[in-house]
């Protein structure tokens, strides 16, 4: 059980916070004020947690005395157990989302996300089936109302996309989208193919959290190597004539970057320093997990490209993610961008994951 004391010594901070954001000089700070919105927000989320779990209690607790009071008469001694069974069903529930809201805040809940799909094995096909993941994507940010930008493409001659990155701004893009990285799988008949035998490619897909100003992160121009170079294109008027596309290399990391949507050089520069910026955090990011061991399995899958977390097979309108064994018979509507019903699965698992590690490190006094 929850101690109701140990919340309300947390939500004292909920005045603390209000009345900071109310003083005249806060607004100046950008960051000291977007720091204290996210943190009233996720106050506010407690306090209201907190309110709905502890009334569960007084009432199941009010219910129980009423039931076990002689006095009660048969009528009332029967809506009170009605609405105590009613209390404890609800309250396993309760104490899970209060439990959650005082966990640790995740450190990139509220970033932007980059993404980068590749064709895998399969040819014209796998090309095919980037592109479609491309769409998919690209329909479910529509439709939560984030903003696409693609940074590089290399589309194939079929169509679809040999590769293709992209950044994804919205509030909560990486928190939602950060469970997509690895291996996804398809099985379907191919246009190209007269027989109807179904075909089995593959395309790759990595999640990063875009990197931010406060993040610190030191890149020295010594270790950096800038190439130019003329981007491809469909021609006509519109056709790149100059070295605009940049590509990028850190040479410590070996990370490569770049870009080429942009008709300036300097544009494109911009694109993949951010790009590099955000690989690189998520690099000392893994190495830091490395290091924590089991840690590492609080996420959902390890994010890798060479694990194969998801099968899209379009004859049987089936969806299969292997992390989290959840099959779905409603392929059609996942890939027009309904892709809720899926995240909701891998972040609710995720959360239990958290909760599982937290209660293990309380359990062996590594509370802090």
């Amino acid at each position: 059980m929850i101690e109701k004391a140990n919340v309300e010594k947390i939500l004292e901070r909920l005045r603390v916070v209000e009345d900071l954001l109310a003083a005249p000089d806060t607004a100046a700070d950008q960051k000291k004020y977007r720091d204290l919105v996210r943190e009233h927000a996720s106050l506010r989320k407690l306090q209201d947690r907190a309110s709905a779990y502890f009334r569960l209690l007084d009432t199941a607790e009010g219910d129980r005395a009423m039931v076990a009071d002689p006095a009660t008469d048969a009528e009332m001694r029967e809506l009170a157990q009605a609405e105590l069974a009613e209390a404890e069903e609800a309250l396993p529930a309760a104490e899970k989302a209060l439990s959650l809201a005082l966990l640790p805040p995740d450190p990139d809940e509220h970033r932007n996300a980059l993404l980068e799909i590749r064709a895998g094995t399969g040819g014209d096909e796998a090309a095919l089936f980037a592109g479609d993941l491309f769409r998919m994507y690209s329909r479910y940010c529509e439709i939560r109302g984030w903003k696409v930008q693609v940074l590089s493409n290399a589309p194939s001659e079929l169509g679809g996309y040999k590769e293709i990155s992209f950044r994804v701004e919205g509030d909560g893009a990486y928190y939602r989208l950060r469970y997509e990285g690895g291996g996804h799988r398809v099985q379907r008949v191919p246009e190209t193919e007269a027989q109807g035998r179904i075909h089995t490619s593959a395309a790759t897909v990595a999640a990063f959290p875009e990197a931010e100003p406060e993040d610190e992160l030191v890149i020295r121009n010594e270790d950096l190597r800038i190439d130019t170079y003329r981007s491809g294109g469909a021609g006509g008027q519109h056709v790149n004539k100059t070295d605009s596309a940049v590509r990028i290399t850190h040479l410590p990391t070996g990370i490569v970057v770049q870009s080429d949507e942009e008709r300036s050089q300097h544009q494109n520069k911009e694109k993949c320093m951010s790009v590099l910026r955000s690989k690189i955090l998520a690099a000392q990011r893994e190495a830091e997990e490395a290091k924590m061991g089991a840690e590492r399995k609080m996420m959902v899958g390890s994010g890798d490209r060479s694990e194969r977390i998801r099968t899209y097979n379009f004859p049987q309108n089936r969806l299969t993610d292997h992390r989290i064994n959840l099959t779905l018979y409603s392929l059609d509507r996942i890939m027009e961008g309904l892709l809720d019903e899926l995240l909701d699965a891998l972040v609710e698992r995720n959360e239990d994951l958290r909760l599982e590690s937290q209660l293990s490190r309380l359990a062996g006094g590594g509370a802090q």
